[in-house]
């Protein structure tokens, strides 16, 4: 067809006929739906088989897995091979698993929440926490507590080798972090009401900081500066709003610490991930 057209219009005619506006407009705008036209099964399967209206819950696919363990590895000064095995060591945890679907179960959240067990970008936070061996780790958002819950599985472990560690959450919703419960409130506990008050009035040092509360810019800018004098020395900031907002990379360069940036990959979800903000020193 592209032969016989050239020989009865000629190329140049041709070419000047195809690149022209309102003959490119369709073929360009199907090219570039190719590129989301999946989305639309992933998004009519979740809405069919999924709860969830926050907060989503999904795999990563095998090479984001990967991104993240280089990702911390470079934050935690530490081989990409150790981050993975702490990423498989919360993969494999059968007893936090059946734990989280128990409670679940039982919640009054079990309208909104789907009986699996996925975490995502925070496998990230659970191989720095067993790295790093956090004395005090804080998360501003706790929402129904599968961060917590996870962070405080990392935490008993490491008091279980002799460095204990304890979790604090903050959150402004009475009922929220219905997940911190049994074993994993040993180590964790919910600090209820607004965060910026419950960290100004936070005194240990902070060893590892986690935003995910409110996600204006101005309000996780009110945070970092609040918990920055309060850091301990080898002190880390993790934004999970990164993706949204580049708050804590512009905070890092003004402050003089280092700043790397992960993107989550969901495996089979229509979700196109939220992103991790690291800022050490």
């Amino acid at each position: 067809m592209r032969k016989l057209l050239i020989q009865l219009f000629g190329l140049d005619l041709l070419y000047k006929v195809r690149k022209s506006p309102v003959v490119n407009f369709l073929p360009r705008i199907r090219q570039a739906s190719r590129s989301y036209n999946y989305r639309y099964r992933q998004i009519l399967r979740w809405s069919v088989t999924s709860r969830e209206d926050t907060n989503f819950t999904y795999e990563l696919t095998e090479d984001n897995i990967l991104y993240l363990a280089h990702t911390v590895a470079v934050v935690a000064n530490v081989k990409p091979e150790t981050v993975l095995t702490y990423i498989r060591e919360a993969q494999t945890d059968d007893v936090l698993r059946q734990y989280i679907l128990e409670k679940t179960k039982t919640s009054s959240y079990r309208r909104v929440a789907d009986l699996r067990v996925e975490f995502g970008r925070r496998l990230g936070w659970y191989a720095l926490v067993r790295i790093r061996k956090p004395g005090v780790v804080i998360e501003t958002g706790v929402d129904k507590g599968l961060g917590a819950v996870l962070l405080c599985s990392a935490l008993l472990r490491n008091r279980a080798e002799g460095k204990p560690g304890r979790y604090y959450g903050t959150d402004i919703a009475p009922k929220a972090g219905y997940l911190l419960d049994g074993q994993y409130r040993e180590v964790g506990q919910v600090l209820y009401g607004d965060s910026l008050t419950s960290l100004k009035a936070f005194s240990d040092p902070i060893d590892l900081f986690i935003n995910d509360s409110d996600h204006s810019s101005q309000y996780e800018h009110d945070e970092y500066r609040v918990v920055l004098p309060k850091l301990s020395p080898t002190g880390i900031l993790l934004s999970d709003n990164a993706h949204e907002t580049g708050v804590l990379a512009r905070l890092s360069l003004e402050v003089g610490r280092r700043f790397v940036y992960y993107q989550e990959v969901p495996k089979e979800h229509w979700y196109p991930g939220a992103g991790i903000g690291f800022s050490y020193s």
